[in-house]
């Protein structure tokens, strides 16, 4: 008896089928906490173990400060950073004092410097940029950027930067002086021809910002040059030779720059695809450019001639002057084979209005979408309605498909009620292409209600019109009325918002 209860109180017999996952489960704890030990005790991989040529790659993808400081934790890897392919060099970036004595050799751990961050100083700057550029390897150069407060006086140590990024055959070189009074005797001297220095520039793409350049001939063969920037830069020399060498300028800004009286390129830049010039002095634009895409102007009218530009499909033109809307659509005849057109400018009722001819000078034959942005200057808006120059020149656009306005009104005048629905609109061929209107601004102002009842009524295909009232709009209520009674009369549909839908 006693022998069988035994037997009774005795656990089963593993089942045949159990015992290999549990013997399975317990292998794989056994691997887990081997892993674990194995992580403990040290790395099952060391940066040592790859090949020397990868580990400088692999620290190149660190930002350099990143990089030298990544260079303290082995001694191994203290010459690492000096392989270190973009050169980005800002003063307004905070750098401790552990990543600079690294740089200038004397590495340290001091916990106390880690602990603070300080603004470098402009001298400690230089300091710093000429002691990453002596012990750099000068190997594999990419980008060579600098971003500081740099004086006249200074001038020698730019030269000495450009020409060790010339030296490293650097493909991207950025200058920017970063000041906040900007002084034009005070900007220093970009040495164009350090670039040159080896009979050719290895450069492709080069930003300058507050400095002056003196191209000369025979130097500066940027002969694989695809992007040029220049914003606030002194220019003496023949610029239009130097734009000539650069043969395959695919992109060029040219904004708020002096010493260039007239910006006449007489060379083809057959490879130039973006063109923009904004806030130049200048009493002449003339290009040649049968590759440009996107066309950008920004400044005070003067004759604009793009000769050959057949595959343009973009242009923003932004006029400083009072009453020059016709400009945008009648003097520069060369825009016209654009798909996208947007226009900035001013009317007024008290400058001086530009004639306008019976008939567009220039078809816009391809344009499908245009964008205007119109700022008003009156006292009465209401008696002013010089907004209706728009209805003239959408004439000129019988394809367009889409119509952004945005209005601005910089003297305030009553509202019309939602009566004057019935006013006559102005002359306007139909469109049959038409089918999204958006009129930001929008207050019911009697100009304002003429230019959308002349859309309504001729927009064949017209499929919305949207408004949107000025924010916090009083009279938000009465623009909902008229809204109501005008898609009534044209049987269209008439969408008003109270908020506003595009950021300028």
């Amino acid at each position: 008896m006693a022998g069988a209860g035994e037997d009774d109180a005795a656990p089963p017999p593993p089942s045949p089928d159990r015992q290999p996952m549990e013997e399975a489960a317990a292998a794989a704890k056994r691997s887990r906490s081997e892993n674990h030990h194995g992580l403990a005790d040290g790395p099952s991989f060391r940066m040592e173990d790859l090949p020397a040529e990868v580990q400088p790659v692999i620290i190149s993808l660190l930002p350099l400060k990143e990089a030298v400081r990544t260079s303290i934790v082995s001694r191994s890897w203290t010459t690492l950073w000096r392989f270190h392919c973009d050169l980005c060099f800002d003063v307004d970036s905070n750098t401790d004092d552990n990543s600079a004595h690294q740089v200038n050799g004397t590495g340290t751990n001091d916990q106390s410097t880690n602990r603070y961050n300080t603004k470098i100083t402009r001298a400690k700057f230089m300091e710093t940029v000429n002691s990453v550029i002596q012990r750099h390897s000068g190997i594999g150069i990419n980008k060579f950027s600098i971003s500081c407060d740099l004086h006249k006086e200074d001038s020698h140590h730019l030269d000495k930067w450009i020409r060790f990024a010339a030296s490293s055959k650097a493909k991207i070189i950025d200058f920017h002086r970063k000041i906040s009074d900007y002084r034009v005797e005070e900007a220093p001297h970009f040495p164009l021809e350090a670039l040159d220095a080896q009979g050719s520039s290895f450069v492709q793409s080069l930003s300058l910002a507050s400095v002056s350049i003196k191209p000369r001939s025979g130097i500066c063969r940027f002969t694989i040059l695809r992007r040029l920037v220049l914003s606030s830069v002194q220019i003496f020399g023949d610029f239009p030779g130097l734009l000539a060498k650069c043969s395959r300028l695919e992109d060029l800004e040219i904004k708020w720059c002096s010493g260039v009286d007239d910006l006449i390129v007489p060379h083809t830049l057959d490879k130039l695809q973006h063109l923009l010039i904004a806030g130049m002095d200048v009493q002449m634009v003339e290009f040649h450019a049968t590759d440009l895409a996107h066309f950008e102007y920004k400044g005070r009218v003067t004759p604009i001639v793009l000769h050959g530009c057949l595959k343009l499909e973009k242009a923003t033109i932004a006029f400083e002057a009072s009453n020059v809307l016709p400009h945008a659509f009648n003097v520069i005849p060369s825009i016209s084979p654009v798909k996208i057109l947007i226009v900035r400018a001013f009317i007024s009722k008290y400058g001086q209005s530009l004639e306008l001819p019976l008939r567009p000078q220039g078809m816009f034959m391809h344009l499908r979408h245009m964008t205007c942005k119109i700022i008003v200057l009156a006292r009465d808006v209401n008696d002013y309605n010089g907004v209706l120059q728009l209805a003239h020149w959408l004439d000129s656009a019988p394809r367009l498909e889409t119509l952004d306005l945005h209005m601005s009104y910089l003297r305030s005048g009553a509202f019309v009620s939602a009566e004057v629905a019935g006013v006559e609109a102005p002359c306007m061929r139909r469109h049959d292409h038409l089918k999204t209107v958006f009129m930001s601004g929008f207050q019911c102002y009697k100009s304002q209600i003429e230019l959308a009842c002349c859309i309504l009524g001729n927009a064949s295909v017209l499929e919305q019109l949207t408004v949107e009232a000025i924010w916090g709009d009083d009279d938000y209520g009465r623009i909902c009325e008229w809204a109501e009674v005008t898609s009534k009369r044209f049987g269209k549909v008439i969408t008003v918002l109270d908020a506003p839908l595009n950021s300028e």
